[in-house]
């Protein structure tokens, strides 16, 4: 009798695991020669009405139109994002589940919260980015200020009288009102709504005095005259409104620009994101996708997935300090 383990049998057994690897390799091909073979589904985990859903709602439009798929979003907001980004981490890594999701949820939440549902760098494959979007400090038209200086000057007069609303605990919004007060010296109620477009329709009538908005949400009110700017949140002037000075012009130093990125479930395979990263950067260049979202004050951010990696990486360390710095916490 020969012994299987003698050096005879293994060139068999060696051709048998490169046959199967083989084969399995070109199953893997196949199926990823025919993505997406069927809709796919973006989760935003914000609700209806913010700069993240704006973004989503343009991209999607796009990519259903370069891959030939219908492309819809969902919406899956709850817990500042934690609800919509926990579900996406745990859906089938297929490509055909996607998140687009803003900054804060991904690099902020994560040290605001005890517990958020997930990792954000070990349940996700960046995709790409997709857009920065710009961010305002807005009052209803009756508040007796007209810029920084002059809200820094009522709000020390008067500590504690004003409310400012937010799309809800932990998000961007609350966050950068929390930053204000710490750096401006200043006492403000936070308010915190289910959405930033709640959030702004109360400013609009009056209940809440002020409120840090995202332009998608805010510039329609803006451009009316139902909102007026005391300053930009971004570190430069945005296009969409190029006399409105930053924040940073009266608060040396302050300033936030927060940017929106594509992400998979962890174990995607590497052509599927492969392939959407390329349709997204192709949709980035198109002039139509460009137009749309400057028209609600967003602006394209192009990069490879492994930038955006590095990216959530770095914010990461960087907001852990933002944190800790404003004592901010949501549970």
């Amino acid at each position: 009798m020969i012994d299987s383990r003698t050096p005879l049998h293994r060139p068999r057994r060696l051709l048998l695991a490169a046959l199967l690897c083989g084969a399995a390799f070109t199953a893997t091909a196949q199926d990823t020669g025919k993505f997406p073979g069927k809709p796919i589904t973006v989760v935003v985990p914000q609700a209806a009405g913010g700069a993240n859903d704006a973004i989503a709602r343009v991209l999607a439009q796009k990519l259903g139109e370069q891959l030939g798929q219908s492309v819809v979003v969902e919406n899956r907001p709850g817990a500042g994002g934690n609800v919509g980004t926990a579900y996406t981490a745990k859906t089938r890594a297929d490509g055909y589940t996607l998140l687009v999701t803003a900054d804060s949820a991904q690099v902020i939440n994560p040290w605001l919260y005890k517990s958020t549902g997930f990792d954000p760098v070990k349940d996700f494959e960046p995709v790409a980015p997709l857009a920065t979007a710009g961010y305002v400090l807005v009052a209803h038209p009756s508040f007796p200020a007209k810029n920084m200086a002059e809200l820094i000057a009522v709000a020390k007069a008067n500590p504690g009288k004003y409310a400012i609303a937010s799309a809800g605990n932990g998000t961007l919004n609350h966050l950068i009102g929390e930053m204000l007060q710490k750096a401006a010296g200043i006492e403000l109620q936070h308010i915190p709504y289910k959405g930033s477009a709640a959030a702004a329709t109360d400013v609009v009538g009056g209940q809440v005095p002020l409120s840090v908005q995202s332009l998608p949400s805010s510039i329609a009110f803006i451009q009316a005259g139902k909102l007026k700017v005391l300053g930009v949140v971004n570190e430069k002037r945005v296009a969409a409104l190029p006399d409105a000075p930053t924040m940073g012009e009266t608060l040396k130093g302050f300033g936030q620009t927060p940017w929106y990125g594509m992400f998979a479930p962890a174990g995607t395979p590497p052509a599927v994101v492969a392939l959407l990263q390329a349709e997204v950067a192709k949709a980035l260049d198109s002039k139509a996708v460009v137009d749309k979202l400057a028209a609600v004050g967003c602006e394209p951010f192009k990069g490879t997935s492994a930038q955006l990696g590095t990216l959530v990486k770095d914010d990461l360390a960087r907001w852990h300090k933002v944190v800790q710095d404003t004592g901010a916490k949501v549970d």
